[in-house]
């Protein structure tokens, strides 16, 4: 059955390759999104990026014809710009206001009616991924959904990072007796990926278990290689803590993914390690941190004083875990022991863009709140010898066009956690304090 898919600007903005994405259906492009995408592409961030490269795939496409008249497209769809769909009027009657979103919605339901008088049976859906213009498509009887298609995994199936199994006792004395597993040995359905941790669990109900980790080609169970000896006078307090401990501090694993919720310890493992790795054990010359200014539209220019000082409110998390790990009794000691040191350094994303960064110890904290192109942009930029750590709680998303599982974090979990080069893991149970870990479950 055909369908009439009507986009909002900010799917446009979203994905540039959006209209791609509807199989052999008909895509209408309103002429107000053009004029929002316009006013969007002199902006120096991703929007205005995504605005430009919409931009020039449209001015393509004109080669093949009357944009207001129809293209095909080569998935067999039909893509074509509205230039003024009937009435404003039944919108109009409804939310009043003749605003962007208001005339977005008035080429929908437009369309939908016309459907309706000519009796067939195309539905027409409003794709959009703000949720008050879906609710507004809802209350005029129009069909609206979000923008799907570049989801990599329904948020249910998120990996972990690690499973439980649970299997014949023999199973676990064997693993304990020989210091490792077959991967096939266990005849589970489920795939087990490279550097994903097991835990062993006696089926028959006894406090019997194991904790291991899959090989890097993904065919042996091997057990962990790091004891909970304290790193920076930090210990793993849980399982998931002690198994993200062997990723970050483990040199043949380059990239490093932790999600958890606020509390559960991902800044200050990975500085832990980093340090550790950077400082005592000179694996890595430098330890940087950075993290996305996206408060303030990753723009600092207006803020008084110097790029340290315009930085220090936004970094202040960071420099909260270091005087923490060093153990600093006064206000100020922490700067004078990072410029004594000189081989830490902590910068905002926009200023670690465009460089090449080999031999280095690498931080990337709220990860979440970068697109798939950042993310990809950051990850390209790691140079040899380099190991880089993205951590963020998906949950808590600043990005107006993100969600819990389009976001950078998201993406590439899902995208490596195939590779025998890359780890992650899920750490659940919050650590900071059980006022923190109940705000964390119950607010």
């Amino acid at each position: 059955m055909k369908k009439i898919f009507v986009l909002d600007t900010n799917v446009l903005l979203h994905d540039p390759q959006a209209i791609f994405a509807f199989d052999d259906n008909e895509v209408i492009i309103p002429a107000v999104v053009l004029e929002e995408i316009d006013s969007k592409k002199r902006l120096a961030d991703e929007l205005g990026r995504n605005a430009r490269s919409v931009s020039r795939l449209l001015d393509g496409m004109r080669e093949e014809g009357h944009l207001h008249e129809g293209i095909l497209l080569k998935n067999g769809g039909l893509l074509k710009v509205e230039l003024n769909h009937r009435s404003f009027v039944r919108v109009q009657e409804m939310f009043g206001e003749m605003s962007n979103d208001n005339r977005i919605l008035a080429v929908a339901l437009n369309y939908h009616l016309e459907e309706l008088e000519k009796g067939t049976n195309a539905h027409t859906v409003l794709v959009s991924k703000d949720v008050l213009v879906r609710i507004k498509a809802d209350v005029l009887g129009l069909e609206a959904q979000d923008y799907l298609s570049d989801r990599t995994v329904s948020a249910t199936d998120l990996y972990a990072g690690y499973s439980t199994l649970h299997v014949h006792p023999s199973v676990i004395d064997e693993f304990y007796t020989y210091r490792f597993l077959s991967v096939k040995s266990l005849q589970i359905a489920s795939r087990l990926y490279p550097n994903e941790f097991i835990i062993l669990r006696d089926e028959m109900g006894t406090s019997k278990s194991a904790l291991l980790k899959v090989s890097q080609d993904g065919v042996r169970l091997e057990p962990l290689y790091l004891s909970n000896d304290a790193i920076w006078g930090i210990t793993a307090r849980n399982a998931q803590q002690r198994m993200a401990l062997e990723l970050l501090l483990n040199d043949d694993v380059p990239l490093v993914t932790l999600t958890g919720k606020a509390g559960t310890g991902k800044t200050l493992l990975a500085l832990a390690a980093g340090l550790l790795k950077v400082e005592d054990e000179h694996k890595y010359k430098k330890l940087l941190i950075a993290r996305p200014v996206v408060p303030m539209g990753k723009d600092i220019g207006y803020l008084p004083g110097e790029k340290e000082e315009k930085l220090r409110p936004w970094m202040q998390p960071i420099y909260d875990n270091l005087e923490y790990l060093f153990d600093t009794k006064k206000s100020g000691d922490i700067d004078k022991i990072l410029m004594g040191l000189g081989s830490i350094q902590v910068e905002a994303l926009t200023y670690i863009r465009g460089r090449s960064i080999p031999g280095q110890f690498i931080i990337i904290d709220e990860a979440q709140n970068l697109t798939k192109h950042e993310v990809k942009t950051i990850v390209s930029r790691v140079g040899e010898g380099s190991k880089i750590v993205l951590m963020g709680d998906p949950e808590q998303i600043d990005h107006p066009y993100l969600d819990s599982i389009s976001n950078g974090l998201t993406h590439i979990v899902e995208r490596f956690k195939a590779e025998g080069i890359s780890g992650h893991m899920t750490l659940e149970k919050g650590e900071r304090s059980k006022l923190a870990q109940l705000a964390a479950d119950l607010l």
